[in-house]
């Protein structure tokens, strides 16, 4: 899950600035958490605490009103009538990471990451992006290897993971949809040699890029068994106390001992 917040954070200054090469400074003295690691959290909390996801993302909403959250979003956040938006987005993919470390078998993450998608991402589209992302933590943080993962999310989901980086990174543009970020964030993934370089690899996609290395950095963090104590130093020293704390909770309770 750590790794999911530091892909944001790192990616934060990079969203509206994109650039195209992995030789960038880690932690820019800019970088913030954005929405991405404020709803991470807030499923981290739903899992850890039985509070209804629903009920913590407008709880969290409020609690970070300016975090950078989609149009929809705000307008269902502000309605506790509000229900699903029929989103095909990736604002639901970049907050599942929880899922893949907390739940034990294939059907369980996929199920628990459908539920907390369609809460506003009930499009064919988005819930399976959110599953895909899920899916492929819980699969690296099993012991599979990169290539059975990519079969599995390729046949599972019907994603194209065929095409390495370098050769997406020339054409690729600002994409908000989950079909337009998933798929290459877990190419991110693949073609990375260590946690950070898969951070590195994510942002120089461009794009959304706080969100490309969120997902990527959930993936990375599960299959290479943890996150750089400088890395994980820095993003506490970002993260407030609330955050900070649930985050160490959870990491505690569902991710140490249980990556490959």
């Amino acid at each position: 899950m750590i790794g999911a917040i530091a892909g944001d954070i790192i990616g934060s200054v990079y969203e509206w600035d994109n650039i195209k090469t992995k030789d960038f400074p880690l932690f820019s003295d800019r970088a913030f958490f954005t929405d991405d690691s404020v709803l991470t959290v807030a499923l981290a909390d739903s899992i850890l605490t039985g509070t209804p996801y629903a009920d913590n993302l407008r709880k969290f909403y409020n609690l970070y009103p300016d975090a950078g959250y989609g149009g929809s979003f705000h307008r269902w956040a502000q309605d506790r009538n509000a229900g699903p938006y029929n989103s095909w987005g990736n604002g639901a993919a970049m907050r599942i990471s929880p899922v893949g470390y907390a739940y034990d078998d294939i059907e369980s993450v996929l199920q628990k990451a459908a539920e907390y998608t369609k809460i506003t991402h009930n499009h064919p589209e988005g819930i399976k992006g959110g599953q895909a992302t899920a899916t492929a933590i819980f699969l690296a943080r099993t012991g599979k290897s990169k290539d059975e993962i990519k079969e599995f999310i390729e046949t599972k989901f019907q994603y194209d993971l065929n095409t390495h980086v370098d050769e997406i990174r020339h054409n690729y543009s600002f994409d908000v949809s989950s079909q337009g970020t998933v798929p290459q964030a877990i190419r991110a993934f693949i073609d990375s040699t260590s946690f950070e370089d898969a951070i590195r690899t994510a942002v120089s996609l461009g794009g959304d890029s706080d969100t490309l290395a969120c997902i990527t950095g959930g993936i990375a963090q599960a299959f290479y068994g943890e996150v750089p104590s400088e890395i994980v130093d820095k993003v506490y020293a970002i993260l407030d106390d609330r955050l900070g704390t649930i985050t160490n909770d959870f990491m505690r309770k569902y991710c140490e001992m249980k990556c490959h």
